[in-house]
């Protein structure tokens, strides 16, 4: 079975090509333009979607040495994202399908996260917990199967992906801002400033505003103008930062470990590339004796392959598609509630 699978949500465009499950392609499109802007700007994205979304395709075709007409299933990514962003490859995906008369998956985007550690040789066993970390989103899941999915916790404001992109503001570092916090942080001391972790009635809950807010206050009472931080300074700030994000999401899993028989453990999503938070959560692996699967670097990110994944997996479920879907950011789809 060879699947096409289509990834617009947000700043990257990316064509993959799935065959019996082994990834022949996973071409990705970045537009590093939006750091200029300090941020996403979605007018652009779109058109940058727009004019690459048809040279991905065939690329990717050609490098998995097929043709149109070998294409049996077409998903993309239906939401959540950027409106405009996924109505690009939303509506290339279906009008292709419909050209070629082949079926047609839409796509949860976290779900693509969720499942994305199956791309690796060492794959999740089911049951296993999921953290989703990325840049809108920061979830503890269940995951019993392919078809089951339990949320047990979210934020309740700032995902964490989102406060490193304002922490990095704050301390002149520009967007993206996981990437540079993770670099001066590398420098930095971690136990130098000791930032909050929020407490929250929901034990399995998150919450970053705070911490946000924790960080802007002490730059306003120990500096008050980011010009007078000296680089060392900024160091240990983007270190003590990252720290306390870290000693959230570890301290959140943890808690589930005690309640939950799992199997495995899969760190997911685009800040899931942060070292320090892949090593720190290895260690709570190796405490309580489970296999942790984290994705490639590539795989961390938006990308395809992981669209076509999923798709192929609800498509052999038997789920029932149609062209009339239309995405909408804020909409579950699928098996995930």
């Amino acid at each position: 079975m060879n699947v096409l699978g289509i990834e617009s949500s947000c700043d990257e465009t990316s064509v993959a090509m799935l065959t019996d499950y082994e990834l022949k392609a996973n071409l990705i499109s970045s537009q590093d333009f939006h750091s200029k802007y300090g941020g996403v700007v979605p007018e652009l994205s779109s058109r940058a979607h727009l004019q690459i979304i048809i040279p991905l395709v065939k690329d990717a075709l050609y490098k998995s040495n097929l043709e149109l007409k070998d294409i049996d299933v077409i998903a993309a990514t239906a939401g959540p994202g950027l409106i405009g962003a996924l109505l690009v490859g939303l509506t290339f995906a279906k009008g292709l399908a419909y050209s070629l008369n082949k079926p047609f998956v839409p796509v949860n985007h976290i779900e693509g996260h969720i499942f994305s550690g199956f791309l690796m040789e060492e794959k999740p066993q089911f049951p296993f917990l999921a953290l989703v970390v990325s840049g809108g989103h920061t979830l503890l899941l269940l995951v019993n199967s392919f078809t089951e999915i339990k949320k047990l916790g979210s934020t309740v404001d700032d995902a964490a992906g989102e406060a490193f992109d304002k922490v990095a503001k704050m301390l002149g570092f520009g967007y993206p801002g996981g990437p540079n916090i993770q670099k001066a942080a590398a420098l930095g001391d971690k136990n130098k400033i000791d930032f909050p972790v929020a407490e929250l009635k929901d034990p399995y809950n998150f919450s970053f505003s705070g911490l946000k807010t924790a960080v802007l206050r002490f730059i306003q009472k120990e500096y008050g103008d980011i010009k007078k931080i000296s680089e060392n300074d900024l160091n240990d700030i983007a270190a003590s930062f990252q720290w306390a994000v870290i000693k959230a999401l570890i301290q959140t899993t943890k808690k589930a470990l005690k309640h939950f028989d799992v199997e495995s453990i899969s760190l997911v999503g685009g800040v899931a590339a942060n070292g320090a938070l892949r090593e720190s959560l290895t260690e709570l692996a190796e405490q309580h004796n489970k296999k942790l699967v984290i994705p490639g670097i590539e795989f961390c990110g938006d990308n395809a392959a992981m669209i076509a994944f999923r798709g192929a997996k609800l498509f052999e479920a038997g789920g029932n598609f149609n062209l009339n879907y239309s995405p909408y950011p804020g909409l579950s789809l699928n098996h995930f509630s």
